[in-house]
């Protein structure tokens, strides 16, 4: 079984930590962003199917 050699120290710890929870929070940003252009109807270049596509298609 792998094993490391070394105790990690508490700054590279938290270095490697810090990295993953500011990745985190821009992706939570753009989806935000993402979201709030989707409402307001100012979204350019995301697509998706609303309910008057599909009745035109039903019909």
């Amino acid at each position: 079984m792998a094993v490391p050699k070394k105790k990690t120290s508490k700054s590279k710890r938290d270095m490697r930590k810090a990295v993953w929870k500011r990745k985190a929070v821009a992706q939570a940003q753009k989806a935000l962003s993402l979201g709030k252009s989707i409402l307001t109807g100012q979204a350019r270049g995301f697509y998706y199917p609303t309910d008057d596509d599909e009745e035109s298609e039903e019909s």
